[in-house]
This record gives C-alpha cells, sequence and structure tokens, in this order.
C-alpha cells in the first residue's frame, strides 16, 4: 500500500522529472521547476519527499534555498533526505559508502554527513551555504531523531563557513553540553573546523567530559583553535594517558598550539613506539621552528616505518626552511596519504603555489589532479594559465579537478574579503 501510494506521488510530479533533466526552453524548466519546489510545501508527505528526491537527482544547486526548511519537516523520513539533497549540492563528489576500520576491514557506512565531513574542504563545490540552511540544520540538532540530529550537526560542519554570526555559534556551544554523546563529540569537532573561538571554554570543559570520544574531540579543536590558555590542561592530559587516542589527541592539540614550552614534549615522543604520536611530536617541531631535531627529521624523513611518520617529517623540514615540497607532492599519489599531504600543503600556504605549479605535468594523474585541486585552494589568477590546459587532461577526473580548481580560483577572487572557505 505504500509503495502503491508514493508511485503514485512520483507519478503527479513525473512530467517535472522530465524537464529538470531535459528542458525544450528556459520557461518551460522555470515553470516546472517552480512546481516541483510548490510541491515542498504539499500537506501530503509522500509528494514531498518525491519532491526532494527530484530535485536531488536532477543536482540543481537552485533548489538550495526552497528545501531548506524540509530540513525540519515533521516527518523523520523527508528530514533525512532533505539533509542528504543539501549535503550533495555543496560535494565536488560521492561519500563513499563504506568506511575502513583500522586497516584491513570496510563496512557500511551509514552516517553519511560524518563521511562528508571527513573529506575535508577540498571535496566542496565553491558555493556559501545561505544563512537559512545553516539555521535550519542547527535547529535540527535538537531533534528527536538521533540520526537526524548527527546528520544535521556534520552537514553544518560541512557547509558553513567561518565566521558564524553569534546566534549560530551559540547553538554550537550549547550542543557541547547536549544530552547526547554523540552531539557533543560532533560539536567539538565542528567548532574546531568552523574556527569557533566563541567555544574555547566550552571546549576546555568538555576535556573532562565523562565520554571519552567528546574529551578527545575536545583536545583537537582546542589545537584547532591554537587556544593557549589549554596549554596546561592538555600537557596534565598527556601526561595522564601517556599513550593512546587520549594521548595523542591532547599532544596533536599542542602541535597545533605550537608553544615553546612544548618542545620538550616534541623532542620526548618524537621517537615514541605510537606513530600517531611521533607524527604529532614532528608537526609540533616544525610549527614551532625549533631546529634542534633536524638532523633525526631528515633521517625519520626517509626511514620511518610509518608512511604518515614519514610525511609528517618532511612537513616539518619544510615549515623550518628545506625543500622538502617535491617530497610531500610524491605522497599525493596515495589515496590513503592524500588528505594529511593536502592539510599540509594548504597550512604552508599560497607562497608554495609556484612550486606546485612545476607538479602539474607529473606523470602520474593521482598527483596531477591531486595538486591542481590544492591550487584551486592557494592559488590566483597567474596560477589559473597553469591549470588551464589540464581541463583537456587525457584522464577525466584530473581534468575536471583542474576546471572545479579554475572555478574555485574565481569564485573567490569575486568575494570582497578572503573566507575560510577554499
Amino acid at each position: 500500500m505504500v509503495l502503491s501510494s508514493f508511485r503514485s506521488a512520483v507519478d503527479r510530479i513525473v512530467g517535472t522529472t522530465v524537464v529538470l533533466c531535459v528542458a525544450a526552453t528556459s520557461l518551460a524548466q522555470q515553470v516546472r521547476f517552480d512546481d516541483v519546489i510548490r510541491n515542498l510545501r504539499n500537506p501530503d508527505p509522500k509528494v514531498r519527499l518525491a519532491s526532494v528526491q527530484l530535485l536531488r537527482e536532477s543536482k540543481y544547486p537552485e533548489a538550495i534555498g526552497p528545501l531548506a526548511p524540509l530540513v525540519n519537516d515533521p516527518v523523520d523520513q523527508i528530514q533525512l533526505e532533505a539533509i542528504a539533497t543539501e549535503l550533495s549540492f555543496f560535494l565536488t563528489q560521492d561519500v563513499p559508502s563504506k568506511k575502513r576500520l583500522g586497516y584491513v576491514v570496510e563496512v557500511r557506512n551509514p552516517a553519511h554527513a560524518q563521511a562528508a565531513f571527513d573529506m575535508g574542504t577540498l571535496a566542496l563545490e565553491s558555493r556559501l551555504a545561505p544563512p537559512d540552511l545553516v539555521d535550519a540544520l542547527l535547529k535540527a540538532i535538537d531533534d528527536d531523531n538521533a540520526k537526524v540530529r548527527s546528520e544535521a550537526i556534520y552537514t553544518v560542519g560541512t557547509v558553513a563557513r567561518s565566521p558564524l554570526s553569534e546566534s549560530q555559534a551559540a547553538v554550537l556551544i550549547k550542543s557541547l553540553d547536549h544530552y547526547d554523546p554523540a552531539i557533543r563529540a560532533a560539536a567539538a569537532r565542528v567548532t574546531g573546523r568552523l574556527s569557533v573561538s566563541s567555544a574555547a571554554d566550552a571546549l576546555i570543559h568538555a576535556i573532562n567530559d565523562s565520554q571519552a570520544p567528546v574529551r578527545y574531540a575536545a583536545m583537537r579543536s582546542l589545537g584547532l583553535l591554537g587556544e593557549r590558555r589549554a596549554i596546561q590542561a592538555l600537557t596534565e592530559q598527556l601526561n595522564f594517558y601517556g599513550k593512546g587516542e587520549g594521548a595523542w589527541s591532547a599532544l596533536d592539540a599542542l602541535a597545533h598550539i605550537a608553544d615553546p614550552s612544548s618542545v620538550p614534549l616534541f623532542k620526548v615522543r618524537l621517537t615514541d613506539k605510537d606513530p600517531f604520536l611521533r607524527r604529532a611530536a614532528a608537526e609540533g617541531l616544525g610549527r614551532a621552528q625549533d631546529n634542534s631535531e633536524q638532523s633525526a627529521l631528515q633521517v625519520a624523513a626517509g626511514n620511518d616505518s610509518s608512511e604518515m611518520v614519514r610525511a609528517a617529517m618532511a612537513f616539518a623540514l619544510q615549515k623550518l626552511g628545506r625543500n622538502y615540497i617535491p617530497r610531500l607532492v610524491e605522497s599525493l599519489d596515495s589515496e590513503k596519504m592524500a588528505s594529511q599531504i593536502a592539510d599540509y600543503l594548504l597550512e604552508l600556504g599560497p607562497s608554495i603555489a609556484p612550486t606546485l605549479v612545476s607538479h602539474l605535468q607529473d606523470p602520474s594523474p593521482a598527483i596531477r589532479g591531486n595538486v591542481a585541486t590544492v591550487l584551486g585552494a592557494l592559488g590566483d589568477a597567474t596560477t589559473v594559465t597553469a591549470l588551464q590546459p589540464l581541463t583537456g587532461d587525457k584522464d577525466r577526473t584530473v581534468a575536471q579537478s583542474a576546471t572545479r580548481a579554475i572555478d574555485r580560483i574565481k569564485y573567490r577572487a569575486q568575494l570582497p574579503r578572503s573566507p575560510s572557505s577554499l
């Protein structure tokens, strides 16, 4: 009965599908697009759901604003479909359907928005989320449905851009005290990603949360915020945990803050058994501009058993003035390493763009495509000239990456100031 009713709803707007995909005239397209938008307000939930699904399939970013109210629809299924549809308008690629556990087992990934959040800012189209959408998603953080809450907060973290308004930041800060620990952990991660500096006090308090994931996320976000008031608490946490994710989260935060007082800790952990701690220690030394361990960094950059640690050592050496960009770019050939390397290159900033340009001719399609993507975030008008030939690259993915990079540069040039969005 439900299936037949749903099909009936689809039949009522099936004409819209055709016009959204293939329109005979722009006028007809506009009229029929409006029909679909009107059906978002239809009292029949099956019609609303069908309209959302059609808009998602059509990939019409013009629907971002009209679709926002359905993020708070009374029907959970419509809410989730609306959130997923809004998210799809901002992503350059599909969200992985599986996630990796450890380094071996893959399982189906039900946390769609969290997976998108984990993909990072380079996986986003060059468009800003309208305030109405951000507000609707923030409202959904208090939804009765746990999945809606999770999808909403991670979608905020994915599509929103810093700076948030005071009222928007206040909602995220309030979420750090949410009754659902999964939301508290998500709020900690999102406040760090969106540079919500006003959340610092609440994040410091969250270091002592009853749930470990919240504590770890709070520590790492304090690092992203560069919150020096948290140095003592983070150092205490590092000493308390000693090893494992708790210790790594504390050291990672200290490595981002990179205060000179933490350098002795970085030196000690540079040879730790845990590769995550070695990685954080190397990054901390580089950011703190401490040259005392250059020899050890050079040796480890070539010999460490962990690829991610070798990359961290190369990053630290680049921060210390050595030329390790070529070494970092080599790792862009690895799908597993690409995100880490991209983060390093973005942190190194626009000054490295001219050096990266030469790697657009690399034999590896993965390197060409990833370098193009990074240049889209770091480059300027002069970089567009170097990217242009790659729009006709024989590898389709490279060509798409170059085209998006050019669009990103041009889009950023139109903004009145440079936002944190890439």
